[in-house]
């Protein structure tokens, strides 16, 4: 029954997608259509293994039907082999730097984990943005934006908790809530800060994020700190950093399929982390405790994007991943030194 629920969906939206831009061919339309397919392979030596994989293949709706009213629909139709429908919502902008959104989105919280998937800058996301800090729900969020001296982007929220798929049958009286301050600083620089609570089973689990930046003349630092707290004690805190360099190179030859080449340069760390459910004998059961799901490690990522339009809308990445376990950590299949090759479309 799911399955014919996520493929009905998953038709509506292709179809919607096909008529608006067949409209937009025609006549000017509130519609706009876009899609992301990162398609890769992975080579592990140790294990003299390798695979291939379609990552990401999302499309999505947006648009204007008035100065005040937007909306946006996703589905991602290969997120890992799954179709899963990401985006949902209105948003409301009633007056000049305040907006109210309502559906589901991705909520407002750290710098990574708040990149979608054409915007990254590596072939593998941080552990901040995959494992600590990747959260979407349902829920309403606010947003304004002032100027004091510089542009100041506040966003906070208030969730279901439920995730995306256990919508129908979820009642709560304990909502989850997340808030970002973003200081948008003159020369390239960008300072955010937020926090975010959530509830994934009976404890409830603190988040305190601190992140910043620098984009201008080609160059781009970050660094990013994570803290995790566990309610009663159910588990230890949680420690998460991450942290890159990169350069853009443009090609002058006009001829040349690369515009841009970008070498780049990733550290993270994560100790040992809990998804905050509990389990027995490795499965879901309110019976059991938290564990750890995620061992600590720490991994040095370098490597080579090769921009074949503007960056972040065809980009071949090549990243060569090396991780760091303690010596009693267990390394998940995905989780070990590998070759990656990737290549994005944005449309």
């Amino acid at each position: 029954m799911i399955r014919n629920r996520q493929l009905v969906v998953t038709a509506a939206l292709l179809g919607a997608a096909m008529t608006a831009a067949a409209q937009s061919a025609d006549e000017q339309s509130p519609v706009n259509v876009h899609g992301t397919i990162r398609s890769k392979y992975e080579y592990q030596a140790e294990e003299n293994e390798g695979r291939f994989e379609v990552r990401n293949a999302r499309i999505s709706i947006d648009g204007k039907l008035s100065p005040v009213i937007s909306y946006k629909a996703e589905i991602d139709l290969c997120d890992e082999g799954k179709i899963k429908m990401l985006d949902a919502y209105t948003r409301l902008k009633p007056v000049r730097g305040l907006q109210f959104t309502m559906g589901q989105f991705r909520v407002p919280f750290t710098i990574d984990a708040h990149r979608s998937p054409h915007q990254q800058y590596f072939a593998n996301r941080s552990f901040i943005a995959k494992q600590v800090g990747n959260v979407r729900d349902v829920g309403a969020a606010l947003g304004y934006t002032l100027n004091a001296g510089f542009p100041i982007i506040l966003e906070a929220g208030l969730f279901n908790g439920s995730g995306l798929t256990n919508q129908k049958d979820f009642w709560t009286n304990s909502v989850n809530f997340s808030a970002k301050a973003q200081f948008l600083l003159p020369r390239g620089f960008n300072i955010t800060l937020s926090t975010q609570k959530i509830k994934p089973d009976n404890a409830s689990v603190m988040m305190y994020d601190a992140g910043a930046y620098w984009h201008s003349h080609g160059w781009h630092l970050e660094a990013e700190y994570l803290y995790k707290y566990y309610a009663d004690d159910a588990f230890h805190p949680v420690h998460a950093f991450d942290s890159f360099v990169s350069y853009d190179i443009p090609v002058k030859n006009e001829r040349s399929l690369v515009r841009y080449v970008t070498p780049l340069l990733r550290y993270d760390y994560m100790s040992d982390h809990s998804d905050g459910m509990r389990y027995v004998d490795g499965k879901a059961n309110t019976e059991g405790k938290l564990i750890v799901n995620d061992h600590q490690r720490s991994r040095l990522t370098g490597g080579l994007t090769l921009s074949l339009k503007r960056p972040f809308v065809s980009d071949i990445r090549l990243n060569y991943e090396k991780y760091f376990y303690r010596n009693d950590g267990v390394a998940k299949p995905s989780e070990k030194d590998k070759i990656v090759v990737e290549i994005m479309t944005r449309f």
